[in-house]
């Protein structure tokens, strides 16, 4: 029985730009962005529940974006995008800064302020 191809993609430089461009935007499509925001006031921005709600869906996203390029359908193949793009880092200019735009994408939704201000001043 021969292991399915599906579960070792490969992407060429050009491909993983566009990969990288869809996720990114996948972020800004309003339902997207409802389901982020939605999380994010579920974990009233405490990190441990900001790990169980935001992040989980932010890799849900992701996921329904890189499962048509070969990615499986789980944590794993988020994991194997996010080795694939930086190996591709070092290579390509234009993959690193979406990788850091990604990046920071995913680190605000986990760093959201509490609502209704920050620490007084005094």
């Amino acid at each position: 029985m021969a292991s399915a191809p599906a579960q070792q993609p490969t992407l060429t430089v050009e491909q993983a730009r566009g990969v990288l461009t869809e996720v990114i935007q996948a972020f800004s499509v309003p339902e997207n962005a409802a389901r982020m925001e939605e999380a994010r006031e579920s974990a009233c921005n405490d990190m441990g529940k900001m790990l169980q709600l935001v992040l989980p869906v932010a890799t849900q996203i992701q996921q329904e974006v890189i499962k048509a390029y070969g990615f499986n359908n789980e944590g794993e193949g988020v994991l194997r995008f996010a080795r694939l793009v930086k190996m591709y880092e070092t290579q390509d200019p234009e993959i690193a800064a979406m990788s850091v735009k990604l990046k920071s994408l995913l680190l605000l939704a986990l760093s959201t302020p509490p609502i209704g201000g920050g620490v007084p001043t005094s």
